[in-house]
């Protein structure tokens, strides 16, 4: 599949709006929630005001002429949030974009820049059900906690 990465456009970010939903993980046989889901306020942290804090960052897969994909960070008191000063990830495809290595170059592409801005680390929570916990260890991310759902788990970008 032909795809490439970018950073988002300011004119893109209300697209964040439609990946946060996408990035909510669904078991097998559960009912998706309803899209306004996503006005909650757990979920708004990852997206309201995107793009006005120094530690916002997004970037974007584009395949087929249209956004399919993006990875961003914010420092954020989130599910995965470790410590202040340490940006959280969220990441989600739209389903049929899935599985074709485009979310492994999405997080690879953040990390690199997030260790080239000096960052030292970044976070993330995982349920522990979802597939993606195997990708998230590919790339360089370690369970450092976990609860009865999720893991939380850092990558050391010094070892990227």
């Amino acid at each position: 599949m032909n795809y490439n990465i970018r950073k988002i456009r300011e004119d893109e970010y209300t697209l964040l709006n439609d990946f946060i939903y996408e990035a909510i993980f669904i078991p097998e046989g559960v009912e998706p929630p309803p899209k306004s889901i996503i006005n909650q306020p757990d979920l708004q942290v990852y997206i309201s005001n995107f793009g006005k804090e120094k530690d916002d960052l997004c970037f974007v897969a584009e395949a087929d002429g249209k956004v399919v994909g993006a990875v961003w960070v914010r420092d954020m008191n989130d599910y995965g949030h470790i410590a202040d000063g340490v940006p959280s990830f969220a990441i989600s495809l739209y389903k049929e974009y899935r599985n074709f290595g485009i979310g492994t170059r999405l997080m690879e592409t953040m990390l690199m820049e997030l260790k080239d801005r000096g960052y030292n680390r970044t976070s993330l929570a995982v349920q522990k059900a979802n597939y993606a916990v195997r990708m998230y260890k590919k790339v360089g991310f370690e369970i450092i906690d976990e609860n009865d759902e999720e893991y939380i788990m850092i990558c050391e970008l010094k070892n990227i």
